[in-house]
């Protein structure tokens, strides 16, 4: 069993299934390694998906619901499948109570519109292109929006979406290409 207190430059890191194991077990050092070791790519998720003023708050819930849910992990998925899992539903219920009204496409717009103090028009390009980005994914289906995101946003290999997704790495990277050729199709057609 792994001791957190002693750990060292030259102990491997422990894997987040012990790391689960001894969270569920009330070591409260254990859920702080998870949340360090993820919060980075949670965070940037958070972001990609939602608007600036909201991904804080968003990013904490995500936490909450990891740490109020975790002795119900028992370890039929990896832990950062099922973090994901729980991250995509904390974004889908953001735009579910965030709905008075406004399509998904108005929450885009209103974030490039308020992110655009009108300095240069490249800040105000380059904050059209990601929400037209943001906009053009958020139409796709899950597991492309998915493999995109795992590939851009949190910058995993090949390799490793391949081994967290259970599938073979030339399956993975077909499914990246369908995904990219999808994204660009929304994308040429947004400008058509």
């Amino acid at each position: 069993m792994i001791n957190l207190g002693k750990l060292s430059l030259n102990t491997p890191s422990p894997s987040d299934e012990e790391l689960v194991l001894l969270a569920q077990k009330g070591k409260q050092d254990a859920f702080a390694l998870l949340y360090e070791r993820y919060f980075p790519n949670v965070l940037a998720r958070v972001r990609f998906k939602i608007p600036e003023n909201d991904v804080e708050d968003v990013t904490q819930e995500i936490f909450i619901a990891v740490l109020k849910s975790l002795n119900g992990f028992r370890g039929q998925a990896k832990f950062s499948t099922w973090l994901w899992t729980i991250t995509h539903r904390k974004i889908v219920d953001y735009y579910r109570s965030h709905k008075s009204g406004l399509t998904e496409q108005d929450d885009y717009e209103e974030v490039v519109t308020r992110n655009s103090p009108n300095p240069t028009n490249r800040i105000e390009n380059s904050q059209e292109d990601l929400a037209a980005v943001q906009q053009a994914l958020g139409t796709l289906p899950q597991n492309y929006q998915d493999i995109l995101l795992m590939r851009f946003v949190d910058e995993i290999p090949f390799n490793e979406i391949a081994l967290r997704n259970g599938h073979s790495l030339e399956a993975t990277k077909s499914l990246f290409r369908r995904s990219m050729a999808a994204l660009t199709k929304k994308m040429e057609g947004d400008h058509a």
